[in-house]
């Protein structure tokens, strides 16, 4: 099956959350079960639909065996459990998509679980380290939280092009203006750019609210395929492309520049997959566990020049109202942070029309991606395209 197969065989049909806290109260099986329930009430099916599950994790989650057990699917044709945090999120969707299409299963659900904040924090003391070979270079020097790793990559890419911490501020005010809108979202209080400058900082350059919410949350979604999606409730939303890629760990420096990601390497595949290019896209659903990544995605997955994206927000082009809105749920800064899965809902919403007061009018085509690629040394990400 060539890459360009899959493109519109496969649809998002059925989108479920659970509410967005700092404590859920429940296990992490209870919430995906929540969030898969409500994926199959809005695809107008039930759990006997269902022939393959799939999600990502990093060892914060329940098993995709127990959860489809538990859904009492009993001749599962298709099973994923991916390891890795945000890096792999669209590859769980691109996965099960791949499967669909070639006929390995019929009926897919995918989802992530995590209670992020009141169970699980990412680079959290009081469990083991991670199981990569480098860390035993960075526990000396106490360097071991995403945040303290995200900021070098930020720190190099400010000082290899100019940019300030206002245009780092930019960013999550502009995130912060859609979130408002959203009332699923966790931070809903309008933010200044004193606001931004006053905040507590974290670790250079980044200050408070260039850092995502750790959030207690669960998201799914459905995928058929689109023969079948057309006879459903609500209007599907084709997957043009899903693509996935290598990436650079801390240490291994193995690309060079460390002001660009490994999604400009994928980049040019996915839009070749979908027959599309960045023009062709209305609304962007960028990875953003922190300020710097939105700022290096816009550029290398093509829509600025590199050094360029900073003038590019600065314009309002990534605004309400703008010729590219990003993160039009107010994104994991703002919204919530459910490891990437949440993009895809949104992407999905805006394209079906269901956004509300932050809708983009006129979306027919939406880029969605997961963390580009640092660290973990993967990266995936999705174009999906309106069927109305």
């Amino acid at each position: 099956m060539n890459a360009a197969a899959l493109r519109d065989r496969v649809a998002v049909v059925g989108v479920g959350r659970t509410p967005y806290s700092r404590d859920s109260g429940v296990s992490t099986q209870t919430l995906a079960l929540r969030a898969v329930r409500a994926a199959l009430d809005d695809a107008g099916l039930a759990h006997t639909d269902l022939d393959g599950v799939a999600c990502h994790r990093v060892g914060d989650s329940v098993q995709a065996a127990i959860v489809a057990q538990s859904l009492g699917i009993r001749d599962l044709r298709y099973h994923l459990d991916l390891f890795g945090g945000g890096s792999q999120s669209h590859w769980v969707v691109g996965s099960a998509a791949l499967a669909v299409a070639t006929g390995v299963a019929e009926c897919v659900v995918c989802w992530r679980a995590v209670n992020a904040r009141s169970e699980f924090r990412m680079g959290g003391t009081g469990r083991a380290a991670p199981d990569t070979l480098e860390f035993q270079y960075q526990a000396p020097y106490w360097f071991a939280t995403p945040p303290q790793q995200l900021a070098m990559y930020g720190r190099t890419y400010l000082d290899r092009h100019g940019v300030t911490a206002e245009d780092l501020g930019r960013v999550a005010i502009a995130q912060r203006a859609f979130a408002i809108d959203n009332e699923r979202a966790v931070m809903r209080t309008p933010l200044t750019m004193d606001d931004y400058l006053a905040s507590r900082p974290i670790v250079d350059p980044l200050r408070l609210y260039d850092c995502c919410l750790e959030t207690d949350a669960a998201v799914a979604v459905v995928l058929t395929t689109t023969e079948r999606a057309r006879d459903l409730a609500r209007p599907p939303v084709l997957i043009a492309g899903a693509a996935c890629g290598g990436g650079t760990t801390l240490f291994s420096n193995g690309r060079g520049d460390l002001t660009v990601s490994a999604a400009a390497d994928m980049a040019p595949r996915l839009f070749g997959q979908a027959g599309l290019t960045p023009a062709d896209v209305d609304v962007a659903e960028l990875y953003d566990a922190f300020t710097p990544l939105v700022l290096m995605q816009l550029e290398d997955y093509g829509f600025t020049d590199r050094g360029g994206a900073a003038a590019f927000v600065a314009s309002g082009a990534t605004a309400r109202g703008g010729s590219l809105p990003v993160n039009t749920h107010g994104g994991h800064l703002s919204e919530g942070y459910v490891h990437g899965l949440n993009h895809v809902a949104e992407a999905v919403d805006q394209l079906r029309g269901d956004a509300g007061a932050r809708q983009v009018p006129g979306a027919r085509v939406a880029l969605s991606t997961g963390q580009p690629g640092y660290v973990a040394g993967t990266t995936s990400a999705l174009l999906l395209r309106s069927d109305r």
